[in-house]
């Protein structure tokens, strides 16, 4: 947990303690159900912008924490507009991820994270402290009881150029193979046979917290969504299990991903 969550959910708990509320009661107050307010207090769920402002309008505190929230988040090096999802994917137990376009973040190589911003208007900070923050994120996959990891991606990905460099792309798609053998993570691709099929429009990632809830993260050109509400994740989950039924089995994927990296040579 990172010393700005870690710093916030004190202050959170202290505040529910001073206003002598028990969980179910603070929860009521702010519009949320007591084991959320439980999660967030035990660090199973962050607390994310729109909960922290709940709880100022609630109590009527002049806007304290939300201006908390946003002041020790310029101290971390991680972009604001990444900063809850990063929390939930820390968090989760099991990260499903669908990507269309390009390689899924957490399976980059610093040459292809820095390819990819290189035409998205960004000065060489921004550029280094999105790379950076990008690869930081990567531990996940390899801390000590990991989460499990399933990504799905169509095969275009494994076709597509970055910036004219093929030895990029080499390097990216023999991370790839590498990544596909560890036991917590399966890469699944979609072949180009299947034509058409669902979730060509957009990527998303659905993450499974602790307590069993799940929340999804939408990136779109401007900045990313995270979606909670019930509806949506059923249409999302929905949408996962009709692309995964498309997919190849793992060591089909696997022999792909390998093939592809050939070509590139």
């Amino acid at each position: 947990m990172g010393l700005v969550t870690e710093y916030v959910l004190a202050e959170l708990r202290l505040f529910r303690a001073e206003q002598r509320l028990s969980q179910e009661e603070f929860g009521r107050k702010i519009g949320y159900s007591g084991s959320h307010v439980s999660s967030v207090e035990t660090g199973q769920r962050p607390p994310t912008d729109e909960y922290v402002e709940k709880i100022d309008q609630a109590f009527q505190t002049g806007g304290t924490f939300s201006r908390m929230l946003k002041k020790l988040a310029k101290l971390d090096s991680t972009p604001a507009w990444l900063r809850d999802w990063i929390e939930f994917e820390r968090l989760a137990r099991l990260l499903r991820w669908y990507e269309p376009a390009f390689v899924p973040g957490l399976l980059q190589t610093e040459s292809y994270a820095r390819a990819t911003m290189a035409g998205m208007h960004l000065t060489p900070e921004q550029i280094e402290q999105r790379a950076q923050a990008r690869l930081e994120r990567q531990a996940v996959l390899t801390v000590e009881n990991p989460a499990q990891f399933v990504f799905v991606i169509d095969a275009m990905v494994l076709r597509r150029s970055v910036r004219g460099e093929p030895g990029v792309m080499v390097q990216q798609l023999q991370h790839l193979a590498n990544v596909a053998e560890m036991p917590q993570v399966q890469i699944l691709v979609v072949p180009k046979e299947v034509g058409l099929y669902p979730g060509l429009q957009g990527g998303f990632i659905l993450a499974t917290l602790p307590d069993q809830s799940v929340v999804s993260h939408l990136d779109h050109q401007v900045r990313a969504q995270i979606v909670d509400r019930a509806e949506d994740l059923a249409t999302l989950q929905g949408t996962w299990e009709a692309i995964r039924n498309e997919a190849l089995p793992r060591p089909q994927s696997l022999e792909l991903i390998r093939e592809a990296a050939k070509e590139w040579t």
